[in-house]
């Protein structure tokens, strides 16, 4: 399969009680080459007794030597435009800190994937967010574990995917919003170059 042709599933959170993560152990997987017109699209929900459904469009508009630009489009409940900036292959020093519409700037840059990816490794990262329009300086504490492959099944095929279990705090420090924690997984392909679930 074409990994700039493809279509997945992506769930918005799926919730976990524990830092375990499961999987078989492999070897470890190195960063993709990313290229202008590389695109993922992936059916997303989130939201239990009232679900929340969009198609969210994943493209990469612009490769240099010292950024990688990507459009990310929704459509849908959710209808919105953004623009991530990489420093590299998950490296993101601009765009999302977990799948949703918001735009953050990380200080230092958010390594959404450590590559390579090998089995049982972790990273933490203690972040700030500089939100440009109010000078506003929040915290994000993100733990990351990377567990080993699994298969996954999406409506565009089955995959050997790496299992990563992500723990984080956001917007601490923050007077307009309640502080709030993620606990969620993520399959991450080889074979496509970018999260398939």
């Amino acid at each position: 399969m074409d990994r700039r042709a493809f279509l997945g599933a992506a769930s918005a959170a799926a919730l976990s009680a524990c830092v375990s993560v499961g999987g078989t152990a492999g070897p470890p997987v190195a960063a993709p080459v990313l290229r202008v017109g590389d695109r993922w699209i992936y059916n997303a929900r989130d939201g239990f007794r009232v679900p929340v459904t969009w198609v969210e469009t994943h493209e990469v508009t612009s490769v240099a030597a010292d950024a990688i630009e990507v459009r990310v489009t929704l459509r849908g409940d959710l209808n919105t435009m953004r623009t991530e900036r990489l420093l590299s292959s998950g490296v993101v020093a601009s765009g999302a800190v977990f799948n949703n519409d918001e735009t953050r700037n990380f200080i230092p840059p958010m390594e959404r994937y450590r590559f390579p990816l090998t089995f049982g490794d972790t990273w933490t990262q203690n972040l700030q967010n500089l939100d440009a329009t109010n000078g506003l300086q929040t915290q994000i504490n993100r733990f990351v574990r990377v567990g080993g492959m699994e298969q996954v099944v999406t409506p565009a095929g089955t995959f050997d995917a790496l299992r990563m279990r992500t723990l984080m705090s956001v917007d601490q420090n923050n007077p307009f919003r309640w502080p709030f924690q993620c606990n969620y997984d993520v399959w991450w392909a080889p074979a496509v170059g970018a999260m398939v679930r």
